[in-house]
């Protein structure tokens, strides 16, 4: 019964997807790339929802919950915050430039070797730390929903290789000759889905703990997991109370302020307003998240008394525990469509970046736009074949699945960001300010992650040779010895701003940049966008507040 309501669903959504965009023309570049700039509000939320939440988020934030509780819905409740200041302040300077693409708004900012630099980092993020993780995580799930190892009587790691290239070849075939707009419409009925089917999964969780009555089960994990239900991590959890004003942030911003693939469905939108309101609706949703990918974390501790082989099976086990099987089946395949949904998304972008960003410029100046669309779907389709060998190996990673990609992207978010910031505030730094910090602000970081280790083994030598032997003293010691990267990457974004303003005073830009204004679209601000984004902001808050 699961295994026929996975494949009902799943060719719902496809078929659906078919009918709505037979209309569009994806050998154009705004057609193919940008949906033909046709998106409504509700169509932009959903797309920004579903590229977000996939199963990296899910099982990786909800394997964090079940280690260490509710500190880390800051990921989520944050990102909100983040999402207002993307709609209320970068979208209208995005917008009006009529830009397709991130590295496009670069360009026009310092020069195309900018523009070439940034796109690379782009790529490389996209197909060695994010696609690889989405593709992983959604495998572990599936592997562990349906147990898969004991169905095919094989090795979990030859299922997780198994399902890897299952889910990314039929990826392949939604991204790379589907466009935006088919990923785009089969998002927002996958958006439906998992809103619904997220909310089934702590309904019935908390039913089983409270034996049938859901509110004595809320009652139960509350009273039974108080220590669960602290939002102040100390400095040995994942998210020090600290970091949340430091790199927090900073992670934030560069997600829903920069990322190709994030603002990408924002720019397919039909108007600024339209794109505003979706990036607004999408906050509120983000708000509410943590009940989808922070609570199911807390009731399978409970569920489990907290014994599980690793923390990121926690999700897809209590999945497994408390679905009945035909609500399994319409699960796994709204988990099935998040999951495509992330990694069609990268991919669309990596075409994208390489086709209007790279191949016109070191490849073949004078291609048509077809010839660039063309170009795109190839260099995805090689995006995809890198990151689905890399994927089987994401089991191997010394942290849990959602630290590794925070890690993994700071490198790259810390220096992108700062860029795009000192693009929009300052007029006069030159594009050699831009390499720098691109080119030394991952180098710095990258150096930082090499260097905690040695640190944190010399700071426990050395308690040791002390006398102090007590595990929690020595683990307040561990973490002590090296800022927190979080923190790590709030002090290198400080450094890169002041690289690049130093450089501005003393290599000053000859020519002052003015901003162009091209009018793609209606970019006449939603009048009501500042009052939203004033409510989203204080339901963030007042949440802190109560925990």
């Amino acid at each position: 019964m699961g295994i026929i309501s996975f494949i009902a669903f799943t060719l719902l959504v496809a078929g659906f997807a078919w009918w709505k965009t037979r209309g569009t023309d994806e050998k154009s570049a705004d057609g193919y790339y940008l949906g033909g700039r046709s998106l409504g509000a509700i169509t932009i939320a959903g797309s920004l929802l579903l590229t977000n939440l996939s199963a990296e988020q899910i099982v990786g934030l909800n394997g964090q919950a079940f280690s260490e509780g509710i500190l880390v819905m800051a990921w989520e409740t944050l990102a909100a915050i983040a999402m207002v200041i993307t709609a209320v302040w970068f979208l209208p300077k995005y917008m009006k430039g009529g830009i397709t693409t991130i590295p496009e708004f670069i360009e026009k900012r310092f020069d195309e070797n900018t523009k070439a630099i940034l796109s690379v980092l782009f790529l490389i993020a996209f197909a060695i730390v994010l696609l690889p993780t989405i593709l992983y995580s959604g495998s572990l799930a599936f592997s562990t929903m349906f147990d898969l190892p004991a169905l095919l009587g094989w090795e979990e790691s030859s299922v997780i290789w198994l399902c890897v290239w299952s889910i990314g070849s039929i990826g392949i075939i939604y991204a790379i000759f589907g466009g935006l707009k088919a990923v785009a419409v089969s998002d927002l009925i996958n958006a439906i889905g998992l809103l619904i089917g997220g909310l089934l999964i702590p309904y019935f969780g908390l039913k089983l703990i409270g034996d049938g009555d859901m509110f004595a089960g809320l009652s139960t994990l509350w009273t039974e997991n108080q220590d669960k239900f602290d939002v102040t991590g100390d400095v040995t959890s994942s998210i020090p109370v600290g970091t949340i004003f430091t790199g927090m942030m900073i992670a934030q911003m560069y997600y829903w302020g920069t990322n190709q693939s994030i603002l990408q469905r924002v720019f397919g939108a039909k108007s600024l307003k339209e794109g505003q309101k979706g990036m607004m609706l999408a906050a509120f949703v983000k708000f509410l998240i943590p009940v989808i990918v922070v609570l199911p974390g807390i009731i399978a501790w409970n569920v489990f008394n907290g014994d599980l082989s690793s923390a990121d099976q926690a999700y897809p086990q209590l999945v497994k525990e408390v679905l009945p099987p035909a609500l399994l089946g319409f699960f796994a395949a709204v988990l099935f469509g998040a999951v495509l949904s992330s990694f069609n998304s990268l991919l669309n972008s990596s075409a994208t970046l390489f086709g209007f960003d790279l191949y016109k410029k070191f490849f073949k100046k004078d291609a048509s736009e077809h010839q660039t669309v063309k170009a795109g779907k190839l260099f995805g389709l090689l995006v995809a074949i890198v990151s689905m060998t890399i994927a089987p190996f994401i089991a191997n990673a010394p942290a849990g699945l959602f630290d590794y990609i925070q890690q993994a992207l700071g490198s790259l978010s810390v220096p992108i960001l700062a860029v795009v910031i000192i693009g929009i505030l300052t007029k006069k730094v030159p594009a050699l300010g831009a390499k720098v910090v691109m080119i030394v602000g991952v180098i710095m970081y990258v150096c930082t992650i090499f260097m905690r280790p040695s640190y944190q083994e010399a700071a426990l030598a050395e308690a040791k040779t002390n006398g102090i032997t007590d595990i929690a003293e020595l683990a307040i010691i561990k973490a002590e010895a090296f800022p927190h990267f979080l923190h790590v990457m709030g002090i290198l974004f400080v450094v890169n701003i002041i690289i690049m303003l130093v450089i501005g005073m003393v290599k000053p830009k000859t020519d002052i940049y003015v901003p162009e204004t091209t009018e793609v679209i209606d970019t006449s601000p939603w009048k009501y966008a500042y009052i939203v984004g004033g409510l989203i902001t204080l339901l963030v808050l007042s949440t802190y507040l109560i925990f």
